[in-house]
């Protein structure tokens, strides 16, 4: 499967946008769900639009779709601190939208990774992200006080799945990146669909889109969101789940069965 074009397609058009992560979301289900999603996906691409919305990198990104999953016409990646149009299977990010986000964090890589370092429970991730720094978490020998550390460098941490850990800049997240995204690209919000299943998508679910927290997600997403009308807790797992939530909220024909 594959986006063929030179350039982004405008998506604004479109009925439908899924704006969705991918561990545990996309990728998540069963292989007959997913194949169900992405070939209606594929089947539908004049009315629906899609951008993904991860922690995941560019490079991840690419090896994935030249694998056959869906290409995406836009990506907010690497926990929002990359937003990104797709033109031709390369992802190009788009520089007005990550200006706040460069000022932002300006060099502060190198001091993050100093001031964490033998932090217990925390292993730098090997990739060095332009914007953020990643570990692998264990929970068990973790220590709170790196939350702390964060913060009084004047940024933010997050935890996930249990299982990482991320310095992000200040007020930079998936939510935010979204929304500045699809304002910029003019797009109806009522027509888009935010999906997520950990607490590294909570401000995408919170940031007023129509949403849904697919089957299976963290126990610790689910309390957050519980409680916001916007956000549908769908019974099917990954990507029946989201299917699950296009039918719920009508916002887009499905076939039967899906």
């Amino acid at each position: 499967m594959s986006l063929d074009t030179t350039k982004a397609r405008d998506i604004a058009t479109c009925r439908f946008v899924l704006a969705t992560d991918l561990d545990g979301t996309f990728l998540g289900g069963s292989e007959e769900d997913r194949k169900a999603l992405y070939d209606w996906i594929e089947a539908n691409r004049d009315t629906v639009g899609l951008i993904f919305v991860t922690g995941r990198d560019p490079r991840f990104i690419r090896e994935l779709c030249d694998g056959g999953v869906p290409w995406p016409e836009f990506v907010v990646g690497d926990v929002g601190t990359t937003i990104a149009e797709v033109v031709d299977g390369e992802i190009h990010p788009i520089e007005p939208l990550e200006e706040e986000i460069a000022e932002t964090w300006g060099n502060a890589g190198d001091t993050v990774r100093s001031t964490l370092e033998g932090h217990p429970g925390l292993t730098l991730q090997p990739t060095e992200f332009r914007y953020r720094v990643s570990y692998d978490l264990d929970a068990e020998a973790y220590d709170g006080a790196a939350h702390d550390k964060v913060r009084e460098m004047g940024h933010d941490p997050l935890v996930s799945d249990n299982r990482y850990f991320d310095v992000l800049p200040r007020g930079v997240s998936k939510g935010p990146s979204l929304r500045r995204l699809v304002s910029h690209l003019n797009i109806e919000e009522r027509r888009v669909l935010a999906a997520g299943d950990t607490l590294n998508d909570l401000s995408m679910l919170q940031c007023g889109l129509p949403a849904v927290a697919v089957g299976g997600a963290e126990t610790a997403l689910l309390n957050e969101v519980k409680d916001l009308p916007h956000v549908h807790k769908a019974e099917r797992i990954g990507a029946a789940g989201i299917l699950e939530a296009i039918r719920t909220f009508d916002m887009h024909d499905l076939p039967k069965g899906a």
